[in-house]
């Protein structure tokens, strides 16, 4: 199925590959991600430029809200459009109407870099902090991630042809992987995920997040946001991610291998068999 934003997320370039010792040339194409300018826009007034794959765009619409803290609740989102524009693609987003007005209010200029999640922010009252505490009474076996992490592999359609996205995932207490959303940007393939539970109406308290990316306290603070429990990630955490996830009552579990995972952060939730 095509994305709804009509571009394709891949496109094939010839290369050569060389050996750095003597032997003969290679010649091919190579699949690569598509990574577009995307400019967020509120009504007729642009808020952001970011660089995406051009996919899922909608869902990336309603997570990026609430991450964001444009809005509380998916319900405060009337729709989203995506349009062509100059250069790449506007995403229009039909914000309810007292939300609109007070975002008017509060202005950010997010310049379009794949990997930053504070881009733009001027003061350091600004850096994003999430209002909402993990979800209650949520518990999971380390079966559960194990096997979450043992699907997701053959899940990252995108990952597996280019090699060049990330991907974030929710599975259910079961670690059956419910949905998957990739993309060059870690941040963005999170916030597209969480869209993508916001417009499903799925609850924070029935599964949880795994990430392939580096475990940032942005990464964090998005989990946060949508009131995550427990956020598993394949790579380690920064300090401030600790903090932050200690802060939130959100267990962290990173550097998670098929066989291993370091607990750093409430442990209690993770049940060992």
């Amino acid at each position: 199925m095509p994305p709804s934003s009509g571009v394709a997320t891949s496109q094939s370039v010839p290369t050569r590959v060389v050996a750095y010792g003597r032997g003969a040339e290679r010649e091919g194409m190579r699949p690569l991600a598509v990574e577009m300018p995307v400019n967020v826009v509120y009504g007729d007034v642009p808020y952001a430029v970011m660089m995406t794959t051009p996919a899922d765009l909608e869902d990336f619409a309603y997570g990026f809200s609430l991450t964001e803290g444009i809005v509380a609740g998916a319900e405060e989102i009337r729709g989203a459009a995506v349009e062509a524009g100059e250069g790449g693609l506007r995403l229009v987003v039909d914000l309810a109407p007292g939300r609109l007005r007070e975002h008017l209010a509060r202005k950010r200029v997010l310049s379009g870099r794949t990997g930053c999640g504070v881009c733009g922010i001027d003061d350091l009252k600004d850096i994003p902090k999430a209002d909402r505490h993990a979800a209650e009474g949520v518990t999971v076996s380390l079966g559960a991630v194990e096997r979450a992490l043992q699907a997701l592999d053959d899940l990252q359609v995108l990952g597996r042809e280019t090699r060049a996205v990330h991907a974030a995932a929710w599975a259910d207490r079961d670690g059956t992987i419910l949905a998957v959303r990739e993309d060059v940007g870690r941040h963005n393939a999170l916030d597209k995920l969480i869209g993508a539970l916001l417009r499903a109406g799925t609850r924070p308290e029935d599964g949880f997040l795994v990430i392939t990316s580096r475990c940032s306290f942005e990464m964090v603070e998005k989990a946060a946001s949508f009131g995550a429990a427990i956020l598993v990630a394949i790579s380690a955490p920064t300090s401030l991610a600790v903090e932050r996830a200690a802060r939130h009552g959100l267990t962290l579990a990173a550097i998670a291998r098929h066989d291993t995972v370091t607990l750093f952060t409430a442990p209690e939730r993770l049940t060992v068999p």
